[in-house]
């Protein structure tokens, strides 16, 4: 259960009342992330631009990579909402719900590229553990599996913006939605 005010659906007015029937509209559903936001309905509008540049702008990172990235990311701070959500988002890509309990129960465990298990490794460490950045470099593995200076900040963003994500959803008390997230449009 939420630890804030909420204002649902069908209590919102004016600008709110707008943002739902676009989230509406374009999302399939209104997500409880957005819904804890409705204090705040621009936070809303800002929080979706920031979620569409870092996920689905063009990147050398494919759209799988970086939704397995934010499951990592998920997982990592025990965020089962975002870890759910963006489950069936790269489930969407891999149709294999077995390789996806796998990673989200052990990404070491998962046959993964290279690339792929270096990313799952960046994201967990610099999600766990942020400081070690002053004292190493952990963009050096990702280079080494061929990753440029682009994907290494798309990586990063990806990182950031999970964590940001899933502070407010477990701080927030949101709740994943009764379909677990699967008819949101990824």
């Amino acid at each position: 259960m939420s630890r804030i005010k909420v204002i649902e659906p069908h209590e919102a007015e004016g600008r709110l009342k707008e943002i739902y029937n676009d989230l509406e509209k374009s999302r399939g559903q209104i997500a409880e992330v957005h819904k804890i936001q409705s204090l705040r309905p621009e936070s809303i509008v800002k929080h979706m631009d920031l979620y569409m540049e870092i996920m689905f702008s063009k990147s050398e990172l494919s759209r799988a990579k970086r939704e397995m990235i934010a499951v990592v990311v998920s997982m990592a701070n025990d965020c089962r909402y975002c870890a759910s959500h963006h489950g069936s988002a790269l489930n969407h890509y891999w149709k294999d719900e077995q390789r996806l309990e796998k990673l989200m129960t052990n990404y070491r465990k998962v046959d993964l590229s290279d690339d792929e298990m270096a990313l799952c490794h960046f994201a967990e460490k610099l999600t766990k553990e942020p400081g070690i950045t002053n004292e190493k470099d952990l963009s050096e593995e990702l280079r080494h599996y061929g990753l440029s200076d682009s994907a290494i900040l798309d990586a990063t963003l990806v990182v950031s913006y999970f964590n940001f994500v899933n502070r407010m959803v477990l701080n927030l008390g949101v709740e994943l939605e009764e379909d677990a997230g699967k008819n949101y449009k990824y």
